[in-house]
């Protein structure tokens, strides 16, 4: 079988609009959109063959690019790793200098348009932000209810709503009013039973370790515009969240903490080890802070999850 390894750009205009290119019908997964990059020549530096592909592709040279995510995927006939890099900034005009088709799309639009199968989780990575707020353990709603609502004010757009000590019936109650009350651009995750999310269908699902492994080898268990997470500690649950098809997961914990203080720590190089090879957005968790973003991010993380240090000051 064959083995390669390929550097891909999110090109990212100024109003956020993200560029696609048309691949030829003669190559593999031929007439799909995709991001344009291609294979690292032997003896090449991924950096360096990003530089080269893009060059030659598009006839523009990247003044400013920072990785995104690492991708290894198995296709029946091909094994692939990506090393996808986000570019902001580059010299020149894009144009399909190799006579490709190209167009510049919204982030929310690549939802809806074919890209080769190992592009997915791509497309979640550009999507989601780099911070995860996960809801402190508090037994009063309102105290919840205005926690997220502030939360989501100051800029988190993705919550998880855990709340394991608040009665079930309040739980659902309060998780009815956030998904009316919150903006659009906050999405908000829920901890349950299937037969309580498909009550709440414009909430996305966090799975625990147990539902995961509940759930291996079945269907996706929700449509595909609502949102899939799991909660991780493994290789072996990050492969179980990939083959689920989850959007993305959380690896945990990192560093101690409070909550879990006997829990051994997988510390940041396992941690970056782990998130290298899986095949979804991974966020760190456990004894992470806002000022660990940049960390996360360059062991190959999404971003951070976080309760205490990302819970508003009330």
């Amino acid at each position: 079988m064959q083995h390669i390894h390929v550097a891909v750009a999110v090109i990212t205009a100024p109003d956020g609009k993200i560029l696609l290119t048309r691949r030829a019908r003669n190559k593999h997964q031929g007439g799909l959109w995709e991001f344009p990059g291609g294979k690292c020549e032997a003896g090449e530096s991924v950096n360096t063959a990003l530089q080269r592909e893009i060059r030659e592709e598009l006839a523009i040279d990247i003044s400013a690019s920072e990785p995104l995510i690492r991708i290894p995927y198995q296709y029946p006939d091909l094994h692939v790793v990506l090393d996808v890099f986000r570019v902001t900034a580059f010299d020149g005009e894009p144009r399909g200098a190799e006579g490709q088709p190209m167009q510049w799309v919204t982030p929310e639009q690549l939802d809806h348009i074919p890209l080769p199968a190992a592009n997915r989780p791509i497309v979640r990575a550009i999507q989601l932000p780099d911070r995860y707020l996960i809801t402190p353990d508090n037994d009063n709603a309102d105290l919840l209810y205005s926690g997220v609502m502030l939360a989501a004010k100051q800029g988190i757009h993705l919550i998880q709503l855990r709340a394991p000590t608040l009665p079930e019936k309040d739980y659902w109650r309060l998780a009815d009013r956030l998904l009316q009350e919150l903006p659009d651009t906050a999405q908000l995750l829920l901890k349950g039973t299937p037969e309580q999310l498909a009550l709440h269908p414009r909430a996305g699902w966090h799975l625990t370790g147990t539902q995961l492994e509940q759930l291996a080898g079945r269907q996706h268990p929700l449509p595909e515009n609502r949102l899939l997470a799991a909660s991780c500690h493994s290789t072996q649950q990050l492969e179980l969240a990939a083959a689920l098809g989850c959007d993305f997961a959380t690896l945990s914990p990192i560093q101690p903490t409070l909550s879990h203080p006997d829990s051994p720590a997988l510390g940041w190089p396992a941690a970056k080890a782990l998130a290298l090879e899986a095949q979804l957005p991974v966020y760190f968790l456990g004894g992470m802070a806002s000022t660990d973003i940049a960390q996360a991010r360059d062991n190959g993380a999404q971003g951070i999850a976080a309760i205490r240090s990302l819970w508003p000051s009330q």
